[in-house]
């Protein structure tokens, strides 16, 4: 455990964007970057995104491929699988507040390992009691919610 930041899907495509939020790029940047974990559902995410564009736009689908390819490098092992001990915190949360599977993992992920979730869809995880932080608020230094 220690200190550590699991970035949310949204949080790393804003990232990638052309005209993205420069508060989200600014934070990200500034952060140290070991830090800094992916789960290995938002790579999975990414990939449907990928997938559900290929035949209708298969240059933006090639673009997101190289994107994907870069971010598994960059993460390497700081891209983060589901474990056993994520999926008996997330049975845990779910008995106190059900989610949709995906975003259950991700807070149980962050609270397996202490970590705070960076997302922008911060109410989505209220009553978790997972720490959270919205780096699109220029004023958001995370809180336990």
């Amino acid at each position: 455990m220690g200190v550590g930041f699991l970035l949310d899907t949204n949080v790393i495509s804003e990232a990638r964007k052309r005209n993205g939020s420069s508060v989200v790029k600014d934070w990200i940047r500034t952060s140290y970057g070991p830090t800094l974990h992916l789960s290995s559902l938002t790579v999975g995410e990414i990939r449907c995104g990928i997938e559900l564009c290929r035949e209708k736009d298969p240059a933006k689908a090639a673009t997101l491929e190289r994107w994907l390819l870069t971010l598994r490098r960059q993460f390497g092992d700081r891209i983060i699988p589901v474990t056993a001990a994520v999926t008996e915190e997330w049975g845990r949360l779910n008995a106190l507040r059900t989610l949709p599977a995906v975003d259950g993992l991700l807070a149980a992920t962050a609270r397996a390992h202490g970590w705070t979730l960076v997302t922008c869809n911060v109410k989505d995880f209220m009553g978790t009691g997972v720490s959270l932080l919205n780096p699109f608020e220029t004023t958001s230094q995370g809180s336990s919610h």
